[in-house]
This record gives C-alpha cells, structure tokens and sequence, in this order.
C-alpha cells in the first residue's frame, strides 16, 4: 500500500516515514504543499496524510485542491490544535479523518487501517488469490495450501502486485515504481535480489515456480 505524507516538520516526518515503513507501508515523503499537490496528482496513491499547517499550500487547501483535480484518495488530516475549526475546514475540504497533534502513533495507524478499509468495502473481496495461495490485504496473511507463509513488507507488496495483475507481466521498473518510495527507486539486482528470495520463500511453502520469468522482459505468475 502506498502512503503520500505531506510534514513539513522534518523530525516527525523521518518518524513518521519509518514507522509507516516498518508496518508495511511504501512511503513518498514531501515537505510541503506545493510538492504534495504535484506528487498527489501525478501518482497514485492508496492514502494521504497531510500536515495542515504547510509552506507555500497549506493542508486544508492541499486536500480540496486535490479533490478538485479528481483525487478520490481517503485523506488523514494532521491538525496541531485541538479546535473544532481546523476539524471542520479540513472535513468540507475533502479530509475522511483526522488525527490532533500530538498524538499516539499506534491511534494514527489504526486510523489508517480503518481508512483502508474502508475504501474496501465496495471491492468484491479483501482476499488475492492464485491457485492455493491467498493473501489477505487487511490482515497480511499469506497462505499457500494452508500452510503460512513469512514475508517481509517488501516481499508482501511485490506479491500483492503480482497477484493483483494475474498473468500481465510486470518489468522491474514497473515492480519498482508500485513497491519502492520515489526517493528510493532500487537498481535492477535489487528488485531482482527481492524476486529470488520470494520465490525461494515460496518454494519452501510447496509453491513450485509461482513466478515466472519471461526473458528481457520481466516476470508474471505462472499459468494455474
């Protein structure tokens, strides 16, 4: 899942983009609204956490510009007040919720797990499957025939986006641009380092050749 986080302050910005990290997160960290409006439009992103008080574009305006330009993004408002002013400006600008500072970080990403859920809750199934492997979304279970499978975020989202797109084959730059910050983007052995130690994963579990290479191209998930 990827997270755009718009902090200006940059002590709770490296926090904060370890943390998220650490639960699994992949995280583009932008240190003011003018840069989070361009990296909101031009990416994609699974949820935004916008400071509101911001250099150059301040949060609430951040958030309804956004929402002007189409983003449907859920949208988790930072406020260093505990008003209701700052609350109701950012809910009629576009915000779902928001979090006062300062706050604990275990309600934060609570928070943010409810937002996804949310956002779920129109999709056919939380569940990615793929012959007898089936990965939870929500909860990050991984299963294959039963038996659990132990990846690490980065394994997780490559294998999320593999079974989110069936039998297209993905490039490592594509595997790179969904899995990777854009600050962050690996060499091609790094992407290729994480590939062979998911499929080794994987072929301890009993799933044999799960992925598959298709030569100067990239990789797909093998015919079921």
């Amino acid at each position: 899942m990827r997270i755009l986080l718009v902090e200006d302050d940059l002590e709770l910005g490296e926090s904060l983009t370890e943390a998220l990290t650490d639960e699994g997160y992949v995280v583009d960290w932008a240190t003011d609204g003018e840069m989070g409006l361009n990296q909101g439009i031009d990416l994609s992103y699974d949820l935004m956490v916008l400071d509101v008080e911001l250099p150059k574009i301040n949060g609430i305006r951040l958030c309804r510009q956004l929402r002007d330009a189409g983003k449907r993004t859920p949208v988790l408002m930072l406020t260093a007040q505990d008003t209701n002013t700052d609350k109701i400006a950012g809910l009629d600008a576009g915000a779902d919720d928001y979090v006062t500072k300062p706050f604990d970080l275990l309600v934060l990403l609570a928070r943010l797990r409810a937002l996804a859920r949310r956002t779920r809750i129109a999709e056919p199934s939380q569940i990615l499957r793929w012959g007898s492997l089936q990965l939870d979304t929500v909860s990050r279970d991984i299963a294959y025939d039963g038996t659990t499978l132990s990846l690490t975020p980065k394994e997780f989202g490559i294998l999320e986006l593999f079974l989110q797109n069936g039998r297209r084959i993905l490039s490592r730059a594509v595997i790179s641009d969904h899995c990777w910050a854009s600050e962050d983007i690996p060499d091609e052995e790094t992407v290729k380092s994480h590939i062979k130690t998911l499929r080794s994963k994987l072929r301890k579990a009993g799933a044999d050749d799960l992925i598959e290479t298709v030569r100067g191209v990239g990789y797909r998930l093998k015919q079921r």
